[in-house]
């Protein structure tokens, strides 16, 4: 298909969503996630108590805390800090701007599918960066407290363990309980190496820069810095390669689309 061709047709597709005001003109799925991330966020804020209720339900927890539970890797990314609004913002409005245009050029079914597999996978990718790091944060955690050092406070959690001890047990499962992470981030990284991928020269913007970024380029340089940032141990509360995980499992499934030739939709 001819770039200008693919343009036209594209238009076309988007424009047949524009007949009903602004909210009916952002494609169906797109518009539900929004929504119902809204819904739940507005929630959060206005009810006491909710939003604490609602992160330990729902929220994803490691696997082996208490509380953990089997449907969290789904519905952890429907879930964002109620303490403030950038959070949400800018997750649905990367969700929104890209969205809108990658829905009608997949289809409905297809980019749901394409969302769910990106936030899943953030979600399984963080499970196991929890599971090779928390002793490690546990250990680093209490030795720094205690004036200890890593060494020396390492083996004596590892005597504890091996000898049962209930106060060191009980502290390391509320260490493991206390692990938890919420957000989209994980998909909305998906779905911005999705539309990097389908359309890879399209110039982007970055607030503040007046130069033109190439999706595939700017897709890269957000890549690289979320591996540099969860390789360092940045002490902010970003899920960093959970965000790796949304482009892992979004490059192996747009790589298999791509093979068989489905990547966009039959017009």
């Amino acid at each position: 298909m001819q770039p200008s061709a693919c343009k036209i047709q594209e238009t076309t597709m988007y424009n047949s969503y524009q007949r009903g005001g602004w909210l009916s003109s952002i494609p169906p799925v797109t518009r539900h996630l929004i929504v119902i991330n809204l819904i739940v966020w507005l929630a959060e804020m206005l009810v006491p108590g909710f939003s604490d209720t609602l992160i330990d339900r729902l929220g994803l927890h490691y696997w082996s805390s208490a509380l953990f539970f089997p449907f969290q890797p789904i519905t952890y990314m429907f879930l964002h800090s109620p303490q403030g609004i950038l959070h949400i913002f800018f997750n649905m409005f990367t969700l929104w701007m890209f969205g809108r245009i990658l829905e009608p050029v997949w289809g409905s079914a297809r980019f749901l599918l394409f969302y769910m597999v990106c936030g899943v996978g953030a979600g399984l990718v963080q499970e196991a960066v929890w599971a090779l790091t928390w002793q490690h944060e546990y250990v680093s955690g209490i030795a720094r407290l205690n004036g200890m050092t890593y060494e020396h406070m390492s083996q004596i959690v590892d005597m504890a363990v091996q000898n049962g001890d209930g106060k060191w047990l009980g502290a390391m499962a509320d260490f493991k309980s206390m692990m938890c992470t919420i957000g989209a981030s994980g998909a909305i990284y998906g779905v911005l190496l999705g539309f990097a991928f389908t359309f890879p020269d399209m110039p982007l913007y970055f607030f503040f820069i007046p130069v033109p970024i190439k999706a595939k380029y700017m897709v890269i340089g957000y890549g690289v810095i979320e591996f540099f940032l969860g390789v360092s141990g940045s002490a902010d509360t970003v899920a960093h390669f959970a965000h790796l995980g949304g482009m892992l499992f979004g490059i192996v499934l747009l790589l298999y689309w791509k093979k068989k030739g489905t990547l966009r939709r039959p017009w």
